[in-house]
């Protein structure tokens, strides 16, 4: 397949003197109306533990009341946990998926700190109501309180998962398995939302506990909807099935899908579908890979690094393979200029969805590559011949650490690139390299609103 074939028949635009990047509105609206919603919720939420408390006296009190509050707040913060990661289309298009799935991490330390608080606060108050020491205490609720076994193990649950999700953890298991260990939360939630109904004297009087119900009902819709039915349904529409495999560099292939009607699903340069391969070994896991092209009316084209054993088994895929898509996600688009002059900055595989954007970004675009040995760069003639199509500038830094060390900090930046502080930029590469851009970008004075960027860490 040859990569004109991936093309759109148009060339991308060039600078337009007339245009108006100011004229965008924030990308920030979005994001802050998404947090003040949240905030809106856990507000509410701490209405309805006043409007059922009477009045708190003594410490046992206290710490009951403390109890409630984090078990409401930790029974709130689930379902909007789940909602982050549902692809709503509004929050990947505006927020992007990277910055959603920071989100939901930050969150999810909250909710194991709110149900760790919750299971002490609220056996110690029982504890000193009763006059009982809190262990004994502690297996009286287990075991004598209604729905107390399904919370029980919903905050095993919970707080198993959380183990798993700290970033030491993550580190020493593949993608594959933190994907299915994390599956276990919709187990948790579903078990929590009993005991929440049953045990919640919040939730005991109305119209506290149908609003709580109506909450937890329509959060599983949406992530049904998105997550489930809406995939299933494009399946059906988009029929897409492995067209090639094409070998690009040491341990990495581009694999080429072919399809039907796939421009109504609107991807765009720079965003990513989760794929899942219906073959043997492949089939029950869906992985993140970033378009690597332009997306064509029947071809898509990603291009995956053996990152390990989903990724790897990828280059040996047949064609005519059939393939699962959910997609596009990302905010990692054209719709982050604000600047006729945009810079371009990958590493590795990070050049996956920059070359997509060096190929269609609007305005004066200089792309700066770093690899590690010749061999590593990818799509060399595709840039170069891009480059010379729209005048754009391509600079490769191939090397060693030690001999480009210097290269990307905020003096070599400012002197690689002219008028930097003026200039968008676009960031793709391994973590470490990343935050030391960024780092340096920030020095030579780039405002943070101009840095966009992709992580690769799940």
């Amino acid at each position: 397949m040859s990569t004109t074939a991936l093309r759109r028949d148009t060339a991308p635009p060039g600078p337009n003197p007339g245009a108006n990047p100011g004229a965008k509105p924030s990308p920030e609206a979005v994001p802050r109306l998404a947090l003040a919603l949240v905030a809106a919720g856990a507000a509410a939420v701490l209405a309805a533990w006043w409007h059922s408390t009477d009045h708190v006296t003594g410490a046992a009190g206290w710490l009951t009341g403390a109890g409630r509050i984090t078990g409401l707040l930790a029974g709130y913060l689930a379902p909007v946990l789940l909602l982050l990661m549902a692809r709503i289309p509004a929050l990947e298009r505006h927020v992007g998926s990277d910055r959603l799935a920071r989100w939901h991490a930050f969150g999810g330390r909250y909710l194991v700190y709110l149900v760790t608080a919750h299971v002490l606060t609220i056996t110690w108050g029982y504890a000193l109501t009763d006059g009982k020491n809190p262990l004994a205490e502690g297996v009286e609720i287990v075991f004598h309180y209604p729905e107390m076994i399904k919370g029980t193990l919903a905050t095993l649950l919970m707080l198993g998962t959380g183990v798993v999700s700290a970033r030491a953890a993550r580190r020493r298991m593949s993608y594959e398995t933190w994907y299915y260990l994390h599956l276990a939360t919709y187990l948790a939630i579903a078990l929590a939302f009993s005991h929440q109904i049953v045990n919640g004297a919040e939730l005991s009087v109305q119209p506290e506990r149908t609003l709580w119900c109506v909450y937890y009902v329509l959060a599983a819709a949406v992530l049904g909807w998105y997550r489930l039915l809406l995939p299933a349904i494009r399946d059906r529409r988009h029929r897409l099935t492995v067209h090639s495999v094409v070998p690009e560099g040491p341990g990495v292939y581009s694999v080429i899908l072919r399809g039907e009607r796939l421009g109504e699903l609107k991807a765009r340069p720079g965003q990513f579908f989760r794929l899942q391969f219906q073959t043997r070994g492949l089939r029950w896991v869906a992985s993140p890979y970033s378009l690597s092209a332009a997306p064509h009316p029947n071809f898509l084209r990603f291009t995956v690094k053996n990152l390990g054993g989903h990724s790897a088994a990828v280059a040996g895929l047949r064609p005519g393979t059939k393939v699962r898509a959910e997609g596009p996600y990302g905010a990692f688009t054209e719709d982050k200029v604000r600047s006729p002059r945009v810079l371009l900055i990958a590493a590795g595989v990070g050049i996956t969805p920059i070359r997509a954007l060096f190929e269609t970004l609007p305005g004066q675009v200089t792309l700066l590559y770093r690899a590690g040995r010749e061999n590593e760069i990818l799509f060399r003639s595709e840039l170069q011949e891009i480059a010379a199509r729209r005048g754009a500038r391509l600079v490769y830094l191939v090397g060693s650490r030690r001999r480009h060390g210097r290269t990307l900090t905020a003096a070599g930046l400012t002197h690689l690139v002219p008028g930097l502080t003026a200039h968008d930029v676009y960031l793709c590469g391994p973590e470490p390299m990343q935050r030391a851009v960024i780092a340096a970008l920030r020095e030579a004075g780039v405002p943070a609103g101009r840095i966009h960027h992709e992580s690769f860490e799940f």
